[in-house]
């Protein structure tokens, strides 16, 4: 994953969303005006609101996708912001994947050569512990999407799961990636919006960012607002231990 810090935001081929549009597509001009939110959408930035709708709850998941959830993104300076808050709420959500039985991915990026995140240095390391096993495994990329060229799609069928959590950073990329690689491959997605982030943008704050991500991928993902609204359940059939 190369981090970009351009100043437009546009992602994926089924929609595209550049900075200047956002302000057309988060509500009415009488909303925007009165500082409303449209009754479904969240409020991500001072006047800014987004009008994708949140679930209340999400049916459970028989697996859980960890994104790039590495040292390179969550610690030092190249951190996303609230790093600390995001590392505990994605180390809440694994361990509650683990208590169920639930399969688990850690997806890895190789970075190029130079990059924070390039094999072998500091920054590729994974910051949550890994309990390898037919259960919990870590899948290598080197694309955005988890499930490009990794066998992902093939692992998580043979093991039985149909529906799966996505988590980590950064949200306008490998995350959005990853949960349209998924969908794509006939699975289905439940994204919690408090764990995932990403960077801010020149004047764009990165709940903003994060915020269009999620809407730019369209009704398939189940967005849902926090982690604690997600449950997990083991594969039907189970997964030897």
């Amino acid at each position: 994953m190369t981090v970009r810090h351009d100043s437009r935001l546009r992602w994926g081929d089924r929609r595209s969303y550049e900075v200047g549009s956002v302000q057309e597509t988060v509500g009415t001009g009488e909303q925007r005006a009165a500082g409303a939110a449209p009754a479904d959408g969240g409020r991500v930035h001072e006047g800014v609101w987004v009008s994708a709708p949140y679930r209340e709850s999400a049916a459970d998941a028989q697996a859980l996708i960890l994104v790039d959830a590495q040292s390179a993104f969550l610690t030092g300076s190249h951190a996303v912001p609230d790093a600390a808050g995001l590392t505990l709420r994605l180390a809440a959500l694994l361990e509650r994947a683990r208590a169920a039985g639930a399969v688990v991915v850690h997806l890895r990026n190789d970075g190029e050569p130079g990059a924070v995140d390039e094999p072998g240095s500091p920054g590729w390391e994974l910051l949550l512990p890994v309990r390898e096993s037919d259960r919990e495994h870590v899948v290598r990329k080197d694309e955005d999407d988890g499930f490009a060229g990794t066998g992902l799609a093939e692992l998580l069928r043979g093991r039985g799961v149909g529906r799966v959590v996505i988590a980590g950073v950064l949200s306008e990329m490998c995350v959005s990636a990853t949960a349209a690689g998924a969908v794509e491959r006939g699975f289905a997605v439940v994204l919690p919006h408090d764990t995932h982030a990403t960077y801010g943008l020149d004047d764009i704050p990165a709940p903003v960012v994060s915020r269009v991500a999620e809407h730019a991928l369209g009704d398939d993902p189940e967005l849902v607002r926090s982690a604690d609204r997600v449950g997990f359940t083991a594969p039907s059939g189970g997964v030897p231990g």
